[in-house]
């Protein structure tokens, strides 16, 4: 985080002491503040201690002007000097809703999310409504990068078109271009779309195209039959390529593609309780295709118990199978405590490459919540993590959340 950006997060913070809690200069005040300390050790065994503070804050009619502002972020650091973590601004900007009849504007840092791409802006985003069925959207700004560094040639703009057809039928074409210190990275098309028979099959579909390589970076096709209120069937099929800046060096390599089949089945047992069944056929092109299983029980929190129970079996040609199961339960002891624990076992994401094999892994943890008011509770857990890759090591988190 720059000192502009520092800045703008203790400006936030500051308002909070220049009145009441919930008015600020006449407009309604909310958000959560929290404070996070973890601990954790790193794979060579070396103990980290990062703490956080993090601030949201919604600030509605400022002045009486309808001039909204929202924003996010954190100040971070590690206290040992183990992990390179930093302070970040997530989103910090004003919106006004009819600046001008049918248009909306949004300024400041903001997060851009589109079926031709999503980043985090400095700038400016107008929605405009008066178009018969569709709708324009309109933005463009500097392209904030968290991790490559961000200055004044690193930009973004684009737009989308998006409307409703027939009570059912959204449609929407959106546009991406982002440019890397002066030089043209992207240029994304997306195109997204869903129909929705009522009471029968809802019906989806995103697509990404690179203008630059000339080919399909994403796609995505689904559906989903709820015909019976007691039971819905979701269908997907999921084709990703990733997609490097044609500034990077990375653009010259060639990339491997990945392709999912997917049908999960839900039957409602009770209300707060389901059980489910998914497949997954998961396509490499440089490892062997692979079959995952999973099934069981899921409860959704009515009274006091919530949780959820699951077996998961991973099948594939190269031998490397996973048969494992997820547990979790909470219990909420009384109006201010509650309790959980639950483990992972042999179902985590794995890393493979040449030389490493991370087949397995587990994660058992307990966590405890105690709700101190209605806008104050504290967060704690702990956390013992396995693989065939590391030994054991351990982790914690407490978190004050305080609402406001």
């Amino acid at each position: 985080m720059n000192i502009g950006q520092r800045i703008s997060l203790c400006l936030a913070m500051a308002l909070l002491a220049l009145g009441p809690v919930g008015t600020v200069w006449g407009a309604t005040v909310s958000g959560r503040a929290s404070t996070v300390l973890e601990w954790r050790d790193d794979p060579q065994g070396d103990a980290a201690l990062p703490g956080y503070q993090y601030l949201q804050l919604n600030i509605g009619d400022i002045a009486g002007k309808g001039v909204d502002f929202k924003g996010y972020g954190r100040l971070a650091d590690d206290f040992n000097n183990e992990l390179d973590i930093d302070s970040r601004l997530y989103y910090a900007y004003l919106e006004k809703k009819g600046l001008l009849p049918n248009l909306d504007a949004k300024l400041g840092r903001q997060f851009i999310a589109t079926t031709a791409g999503a980043s985090i802006m400095d700038g400016l985003y107008l929605n405009y409504s008066n178009l018969g069925p569709l709708k324009l959207s309109l933005f463009g700004g500097g392209d904030v990068a968290y991790y490559s560094g961000y200055n004044a040639e690193d930009v973004i703009a684009g737009g989308k078109v998006s409307g409703q057809f027939f009570d059912s039928l959204d449609l929407g074409l959106s546009y991406i271009q982002k440019w890397n210190d002066g030089d043209l990275s992207h240029e994304l098309i997306g195109f997204d779309a869903a129909y929705d028979v009522k009471d029968l099959i809802n019906l989806y579909s995103e697509t990404q195209y690179s203008w630059l390589t000339d080919e399909v970076t994403y796609f995505l096709a689904g559906a989903n039959y709820y015909r019976n209120p007691k039971w819905s069937l979701r269908t997907e099929y999921l084709y990703s390529l990733p997609v490097f800046s044609a500034t990077s060096i990375y653009s010259v390599f060639s990339v491997a593609e990945y392709q999912e089949l997917m049908a999960e089945l839900n039957y409602s047992i009770s209300p707060g309780l389901r059980a489910f069944g998914r497949y997954s056929r998961e396509m490499y092109e440089e490892f062997a295709d692979a079959n995952v299983f999973e099934a069981g029980l899921e409860k959704i929190r009515t009274a006091r118990c919530a949780g959820y129970l699951s077996g998961v079996w991973r099948d594939d040609g190269d031998g490397q199978d996973l048969k494992g199961f997820k547990v979790y339960g909470s219990y909420l002891l009384n109006q201010s405590l509650q309790a959980g624990a639950g483990a992972h076992l042999d179902v985590l994401e794995r890393r493979l490459d040449d030389t490493n094999d991370e087949t397995s892994s587990s994660r058992l943890w307990v966590d405890l919540t105690a709700y101190l008011t209605k806008t104050i509770n504290v967060e704690a857990k702990a956390e013992r993590i396995e693989s065939d890759l590391w030994d054991e090591y351990y982790q914690g988190r407490i978190r004050l959340n305080v609402l406001f």
